[in-house]
């Protein structure tokens, strides 16, 4: 398994250090900073979790992940983790058991204080950490308006030298840093650690204070010399945007496996803040385009319908944009403006025989407003309705899959067709063909590229077909790029296929790309779905 889906799980949660577990308990991959100095984070793999902890925390531990489910995410769990030589370091747990990844659990630990066994002094607890921060963020900014959040910043701010102080300096330093970092933020309680020496701070933008210089001077007071540096953001006026944009940061600068990410952290930010803000822009004014692959029966080879796939300027692909559009909950506005762009297509002139397949996100089928607006758009054509096609994509899963059937059989009630995307490799392909009345299966295009060669794919794509075929569903193979490949899931029973055999993605729908199609053509066959 690559790196990249395994910190996605990891990632739920800003933290200090993160592991995974596998369903025994035992840590199997482990990133980020150890408890102390001496007890590296690496140093766990292999090791199960909980013998690590005190044994009334690791009971705990234990509990909690027993009763973890696939997609379920914990509460905060106060933990204690035995580092040796009497030192005993506090810390908050969440796990996530991310439903592709189980039966192993991603968990995330955030540490508050030390505490010795001996009677050493423990560290002050007085600052949020990272969950608590955005907690008290969205509490906070929701009262104020957007001529207020102009005025507010983010802060990202970096702390170094601490691993050089002595145990005895630790609890007067950490209360000294603590209290410049609340005294700056807005109301004294908006900062918080993200992970390690690292902090998140939210102030008013001009207030006058050197938050780097105070912080230094708390070392030097107490004779250490520390290093600090701060990058400051705007927030903007959407404050619900802006915590979005910083989970996005957060998880990007672990997707892309970043050395240090204390250095690219705030860059991060910054870049996701103007990324959102040029895709908004593009939604708005319609700067992206349509283009359109022909989906062809693989019985007559006559193109039957078009998937409708968009095209971002100056862009190699859209995967990235629409990504992020699902993460900072912009992918609605953008679902709908393709809606609105296929229907317009479809009602033009001479485009009487065309059919459409348009996506849209599981984000968008999380309330009514998408499936509304897509009967409001087709109402005064209603005819349109027969010639489009949603396909219903996994890359942001539906939360509530009863909800969105029930959405979306409000389409089907009209006409509009129902796909399920992307069948065969997502942890919920089978939790969408149990609980949605579709009417096309799509099987991923990373079994068809072995269809030829492995005997195994062959049964499984067979039986994929025999099970649709017994919920009365039609079946797509995506990704044809060989006449081998088409062959066999015509052999296989597979109705329809898509892929660069058939054609590429062009900015005006080409019905005809062959002989054959000419043919198939004056016998009608793009004149229904069946």
């Amino acid at each position: 398994m690559s790196l990249a889906p395994r910190l996605l799980g990891l990632a739920f949660a800003a933290a200090d250090s993160l592991v995974e577990l596998d369903a025994r308990g035992v840590v199997r991959f482990a990133l980020g900073a150890g408890p102390t100095s001496s007890m590296p984070v690496a140093s766990w793999v292999g090791h199960s979790l909980a013998d690590l902890l005190t044994p009334d925390t690791a009971a705990q531990l234990r509990d909690t992940l027993s009763k973890l489910q696939p997609g379920q995410r914990s509460s905060s769990l106060h933990i204690e983790i035995d580092c040796g030589h009497g030192v005993i370091r506090q810390a908050h747990l969440h796990a996530f058991k991310l439903p592709e990844l189980a039966p192993a659990v991603s968990c995330s630990l955030t540490y508050i204080t030390h505490k010795a066994n001996a009677g050493a002094a423990a560290l002050p607890e007085g600052i949020a950490d990272a969950q608590e921060l955005m907690g008290e963020l969205r509490q906070r900014l929701a009262n104020h308006s957007a001529d207020e959040l102009k005025t507010m910043s983010l802060s990202f701010v970096d702390v170094g030298g601490m691993e050089n102080v002595s145990s005895d300096k630790q609890a007067s330093i950490y209360s000294g840093l603590y209290s410049v970092l609340r005294s700056i933020s807005l109301g004294g309680e908006c900062a918080g650690r993200i992970s390690g020496s690292r902090y998140a701070v939210v102030s008013q933008t001009n207030n006058g204070r050197d938050i780097e210089a105070e912080l230094k001077a708390v070392g030097t007071m107490e004779g250490v010399p520390l290093s600090a540096s701060a990058q400051q953001t705007p927030i903007g006026t959407d404050a619900a945007a802006a915590l979005r944009a910083m989970r996005f940061a957060i998880e990007a600068c672990l997707r892309e496996d970043i050395d240090n990410p204390a250095t690219g952290f705030a860059e991060m930010l910054e870049r996701t803040l103007k990324d959102a803000e040029r895709f908004r822009n593009t939604v708005r004014d319609r700067n992206f385009s349509l283009h359109y692959q022909p989906i062809v029966d693989l019985k007559t080879r006559a193109v039957h319908h078009f998937e409708a796939l968009s095209r971002f300027p100056n862009s190699t692909g859209p995967g990235p944009a629409i990504k992020m559009a699902e993460e900072l909950a912009l992918i609605e506005a953008f679902d709908l403006s393709v809606a609105e762009m296929a229907v317009r297509k479809l009602r033009a002139p001479g485009s009487g025989l065309l059919k459409f397949a348009i996506n849209v996100s599981g984000a968008s089928l999380s309330n009514d407003a998408y499936v509304t607006a897509l009967l409001a758009i087709t109402a005064s054509t209603p005819e349109v309705r027969k010639r489009l096609l949603v396909e219903v994509t996994e890359t942001a899963a539906l939360a509530e899959i009863a909800s969105a059937n029930r959405r979306l059989s409000g389409l089907r009630d009209v006409g509009i067709k129902i796909c399920i995307d992307d069948f065969g490799v997502g942890s919920a392909s089978f939790d969408y063909l149990r609980g949605l009345n579709a009417d096309i299966v799509k099987i991923d295009g990373s079994l068809i590229r072995d269809i030829v060669s492995e005997p195994r794919i062959r049964t499984l794509i067979s039986h994929v077909v025999e099970l649709g075929r017994s919920l009365g569903l039609e079946t797509v193979g995506e990704m044809v790029e060989t006449e081998d490949q088409a062959k066999a899931l015509q052999e296989l029973g597979v109705d329809y296929a898509q892929g660069w055999l058939f054609g590429r993605a062009e900015p005006e729908p080409r019905t005809q790309i062959g002989p054959s199609i000419v043919r198939a053509r004056r016998r009608g066959a793009t004149e229904s779905w069946g």
